[in-house]
């Protein structure tokens, strides 16, 4: 009995011994999953924390650079409305803005004050007209021509009362050049050049632009290549260098280029661009972006060869290019073009991660007929864990739930998988939806 006892006793110990040391062996299992999946979110801590300065600064230098062409923008409309005030002689309305775009500064501050002067002339306020010109001289302003031209209409006006209705004078010379334009366009060049350099309406000097473009005289070219290049006010500049590009031939767009190669001016540079692609000159607008210094400019140049779907020009600068911040304003221009098949190629074999992830974030935003199934090939061969985190936001983006299951069910990085899961959660697909479930019953 005490032997049987003493076997008992020692087998009853053994079992002991085993079930703890299964219970260690399962505690140290969990253990070292847990510290798996501790390491796994070290090491996406560790992703984030290395990207986000990177993401930061471009996020400010890009909102910035966003809200100074908004403000631009809103300057240049608040300066196109009051053009159009002064062309309906809605004198007070036109004075309140154009005080606005002067107060505001830039490009349209001198043109403002001119434009000011010549509205406070019609309503009668003489000595403020006078006190915008003399700034104007002060400065040595591009605006001096037309300024000392109005002074001295002023002036021959001393002691007359100012007429409000005086624009009807306007519009007989709009009448005048209309005629002339179809009975003898020669005669009115000499004419419509005295229009433009002198203190007539905005409407005035437009028509009178637009006359000297629709002539085929080598007389009225060279005036309005000369307006181009900067030999007048910059409005008047700007106009002949969008005449120059919606209604020059070939010859026209060579003159655009060799201005654009010697103009310092980036205002007058963003005008010949968007010139270039209203004339389709895609071989000159290729040359600004390959020669273009200013990156801002060269992002505008990029930009035009994507509006003009010159996806053989683009491929030509991507080809070429090493720098990633440029690459990615390529793939903005391809983006652009509406075709997915550039951008594919580019996710699937750019070197650099930060290029094909933002080419992957522009297929996100196309529809998913289109470079959904792309994305997945693209998501199961590439390597690196930002470039998957960014097909998973693809997408999210175009509400694929079919592709994020999948990945959802088979991916073995923990950070990727509860990546895919938290935008299934919200996404209300049934694919979503029974993947919900599946997960619940487990």
């Amino acid at each position: 009995m005490a032997a049987l006892f003493i076997v008992t006793t020692a087998l009853s110990a053994a079992a002991q011994t085993t079930r703890e040391n299964a219970a260690a062996f399962q505690l140290a299992g969990e253990a070292q999953a847990r510290a798996r999946e501790a390491e796994e979110r070290a090491r996406e801590r560790a992703r984030e924390l290395e990207e986000r300065p990177r993401e930061r600064a471009r996020e400010v230098a890009e909102r910035a650079r966003e809200q100074a062409e908004r403000q631009r923008d809103l300057v240049e409309r608040l300066y196109e409305q009051a053009t159009a005030d002064l062309d309906a002689a809605r004198w007070e309305a036109a004075v309140a803005k154009l005080t606005r775009v002067a107060e505001a500064g830039g490009q349209k501050a001198d043109g403002a004050i001119y434009w000011k002067a010549y509205a406070d002339m019609k309503r009668g306020q003489i000595q403020e007209a006078l006190a915008g010109i003399e700034s104007l001289k002060a400065k040595k302003s591009r605006w001096i021509k037309e300024a000392e031209a109005l002074q001295l209409e002023i002036k021959q006006a001393a002691g007359q009362k100012i007429d409000p209705a005086s624009q009807a004078d306007d519009e007989l010379k709009l009448m005048a050049i209309n005629s002339l334009l179809h009975s003898d366009p020669e005669r009115v060049i000499p004419l419509l050049e005295q229009v433009l350099r002198g203190s007539g309406s905005p409407k005035l000097k437009e028509r009178a632009l637009f006359v000297l473009t629709q002539t085929n005289s080598p007389q009225a070219r060279t005036i309005v290549a000369n307006l181009a290049r900067g030999e007048a006010n910059p409005d008047l500049q700007l106009r002949a260098i969008r005449s120059l590009g919606l209604f020059g031939g070939q010859q026209s767009r060579q003159t655009l280029y060799e201005i654009y190669t010697s103009a310092s001016d980036a205002d007058v540079k963003r005008s010949i661009l968007n010139s270039l692609r209203l004339a389709n000159d895609r071989e000159h607008v290729l040359q600004a972006a390959r020669g273009e210094s200013d990156p801002n400019l060269r992002r505008d140049a990029i930009r035009q060869l994507g509006l003009m779907k010159a996806d053989a020009e683009l491929w030509q600068l991507y080809e070429k290019e090493t720098a990633a911040a440029v690459k990615t304003q390529i793939v903005y221009a391809f983006f652009l073009t509406g075709q997915p098949e550039r951008l594919i190629q580019i996710a699937r074999g750019d070197s650099d991660a930060e290029v094909r992830r933002e080419a992957i974030h522009r297929l996100g935003l196309m529809r998913r007929e289109r470079s959904g199934a792309a994305l997945v090939e693209i998501y199961g061969k590439d390597k690196d864990a930002s470039v998957k985190a960014q097909i998973i936001q693809a997408l999210f983006l175009q509400q694929n739930a079919a592709a994020l299951v999948q990945i959802a069910r088979t991916e073995q990085d923990p950070a990727l998988k509860r990546e895919a899961v938290k935008r299934l959660s919200n996404m209300k697909a049934p694919e979503a939806t029974e993947f919900m479930i599946e997960l619940l019953k487990k």
